[in-house]
This record gives C-alpha cells, sequence and structure tokens, in this order.
C-alpha cells in the first residue's frame, strides 16, 4: 500500500480552501495540521479537513512528526517570514502561494533562501495548469513557427473580501502588479524562454474600492493597467489588466505570435461571479490562426465540473496539486521553482515602480 502524503496548511483563507478542496480529490494524500489564526475561515477549514489538528503557531504545526510537507496560502505580506521561520526551525518541502515576497529590500532574504533552503519548495503558479494554457503551452512552437510576441489580457472581476481587507492596501499585497499579475510574468517567461530586460508600465485605481474605508483609509490597490517588456532575446510581452470587467465572456486571452501563425487560449472567469442570468457557461478553447491562408481551428478544451467546483481555477489547483505530489514521491525537480517565483515577482515590482514614477525600468539595474 502507498504510503500517504501528510499535508500541513499555514492560512486557510478562500485560496487556502481551493487547496484543500483540490487535494481531497488525490487519494494518496492526508492533510494533518492546520495554522489559521482567523477564526471562521479555521471553522470553514475544520469542515474541509476534519481530522487535521488545529494548532496555534506555526512552530507548534512544524512539532507534528509525521508532517511530509507544507503548503503556504497566507497572505502576501507573511509569504516570506513564514518561509524564513520554517527554514530556521524544519525545512520541509513546501508549495508556497505566489508572490514570493512583496518588497525590493527583500532581495537579500529571498536570495540567500534560493541557494540555502535544503528542499524543494513549489511556487503556485496555477495558471500554468489550466488545460487551454497548457495546450497552448505544450503546441505553441509548431504553431507559431519559433515564437516572436506574448500578449495577455486578463478582463476580470474586482478584489475579493479577504480576511483584515489586507488586499485592499499595496503594503499588505505588494500592488496589483505583484498580487495579481506575477502569474503572467511568469507565463511570459515560459512562453519566451527569456528573462526580462526592459519594463514599462502604466496603471491607476479608476473605478473599484474608492468608496470603501478600512482602518481610517481608503484602499490604494490599482484596478487596471498596461505592462510591456522587452527580454534579453529580443522578444516582446505585454499585459492589459482591467478589474471591472466580470461581464467579460472570457476572463484570460493569452495570444503566442510567430512567422508561421497565432495561437490563442482564451480561459473563462469562475461561474460563481457571473451575473447574468441564464448565462451558458462558455467552454475553454484555443484558436490556432496560421498566416498561409489555411482556415481558422477553434479546439473546446472542456473541463471537469468536479474541478469546476471546487475551484475558481479551471481545474488548474487540482492539476499543480497532483503534479506536486508526483514530483515528492518521485523525488523530482519542482516544475515551478524558487528561480521562477522570484523572476515573476522582480518584474511586478519594476512594473509597480514603472507605473509609480513614470520611467522604463532597466531590470539589470532593479535590485
Amino acid at each position: 500500500m502507498t504510503k500517504k502524503l501528510n499535508y500541513g496548511f499555514i492560512g486557510c483563507g478562500m485560496m487556502g480552501q481551493e487547496h484543500i478542496k483540490n487535494i481531497n480529490l488525490i487519494k494518496t494524500t492526508n492533510i494533518i495540521g492546520i495554522f489559521e489564526p482567523n477564526k471562521t475561515m479555521r471553522e470553514k477549514a475544520s469542515i474541509l479537513a476534519p481530522h487535521a489538528s488545529h494548532v496555534s503557531s506555526i512552530n507548534e504545526l512544524l512539532k507534528i512528526k509525521n508532517l511530509d510537507c507544507i503548503v503556504i496560502a497566507s497572505p502576501n505580506n507573511f509569504h516570506l517570514e513564514q518561509f524564513e521561520q520554517i527554514y530556521e526551525t524544519r525545512p520541509l518541502p513546501l508549495m508556497i502561494e505566489k508572490p514570493l515576497f512583496i518588497k525590493p529590500e527583500d532581495d537579500k532574504t529571498i536570495s540567500n533562501l534560493l541557494v540555502e533552503y535544503p528542499e524543494p519548495v513549489w511556487v503556485g503558479m496555477e495558471y500554468r495548469y489550466m488545460p487551454p494554457i497548457a495546450h497552448l503551452l505544450k503546441n505553441m512552437e509548431k504553431v507559431t513557427g519559433g515564437v516572436s510576441m506574448v500578449s495577455i489580457k486578463e478582463h476580470r472581476f474586482p478584489f475579493l473580501s479577504k480576511v483584515n481587507d489586507w488586499n485592499r492596501f499595496n503594503k499588505n499585497s505588494g500592488g496589483t502588479f505583484v498580487e495579481k499579475c506575477c502569474h503572467f510574468f511568469d507565463l511570459m517567461r515560459l512562453i519566451t524562454k527569456s528573462e526580462a530586460k526592459k519594463v514599462m508600465a502604466v496603471s491607476g485605481q479608476e473605478i473599484n474600492h474608492k468608496n470603501e474605508i478600512y482602518g481610517g483609509m481608503t484602499p490604494d490597490i490599482d484596478d487596471h493597467g498596461y505592462v510591456i517588456i522587452e527580454f534579453e532575446n529580443g522578444m516582446k510581452g505585454m499585459l492589459e489588466l482591467c478589474m471591472f470587467a466580470e461581464g467579460s465572456r472570457f476572463q484570460e486571452e493569452i495570444s503566442v505570435l510567430g512567422k508561421s501563425g497565432k495561437i490563442e487560449a482564451l480561459v473563462p472567469g469562475p461561474r460563481r461571479f457571473w451575473k447574468q442570468k441564464n448565462y451558458t457557461q462558455p467552454i475553454p478553447q484555443v484558436v490556432i490562426s496560421p498566416r498561409n491562408g489555411e482556415t481558422v481551428k477553434f479546439l473546446d478544451v472542456p473541463v471537469d465540473k468536479v474541478l469546476l467546483d471546487v475551484g475558481d481555477h479551471n481545474g488548474a489547483t487540482y492539476f499543480q496539486h497532483k503534479e506536486f505530489v508526483k514530483m515528492l514521491t518521485e523525488k523530482l525537480e519542482p516544475a515551478v521553482n524558487l528561480k521562477d517565483g522570484y523572476a515573476a515577482v522582480k518584474i511586478a515590482l519594476a512594473a509597480q515602480k514603472s507605473a509609480a514614477t513614470g520611467e522604463t525600468v532597466n531590470m539589470q539595474h532593479f535590485f
């Protein structure tokens, strides 16, 4: 009989609960320990993981002898310090939700962990594992005849309400490009097979959260913006983000282009946020558009309803955990490693700086 993989959890808010629901679908896993300081979230996690022990601190969690790995799904501003605490106390294999860190001054700490942490660390970049995006990644070289540029558009719903409203303020989240968009910068690195050279961005707070007050403060989080990136190999990438567009048929549209044609992944948003009555859920699609006059192909890439019911990421969280379990049981390297998590956040922080200053950020000289 195969030994089950015993998970511990730090943070069981909305994303933590999605992780738990998807792990529950994998028969070779157990959730045996949870640290969640918020009473409401702790009660919800207890329903999802009824056999897990609830502890009052990370140190107490780390004392659970049978623990094989930990998922960190706490608010952004805790990720790095909790990573450090585990390193200093009892290093274990980790899955850390994005972003890995939120401030340029964290560079020294994360750079040290990149070298010194002795166990595998998987950074939670779920978007790689959305079925239409996975199909695009697998077929992009053949369709394009060699990638030249990438364009990503996300038109979506506003930031959701989170515990203590942490995601309403840049100081907690790192800013919208860090909190929301490091997924896309990760995809751009993966698609171009290159690192960012220059980053240019504009952003603003136009519609969302302007009439909200938390602790006497108005949210300062942006709700739209553009980012243009030049990569070291000469390829170009562009991101368009709008967070007051929940009526969009597709939430993400990812286009990869080259000399032979274009391939697109079209991903619908979570069903629970659709407001239109009697609206038929769109099926995720991949669109292949050759330049040689051949017929455009529309390929449906459906996602199992069971997976749609346990998360907001088109099944990606499940597929990610399947790969994480495989990594640990077969002693493989993480598919999304610390270097990937670091590089994606560095681009995001450069975009934040460019938007704030109006200047192009040269990545060679950016922290």
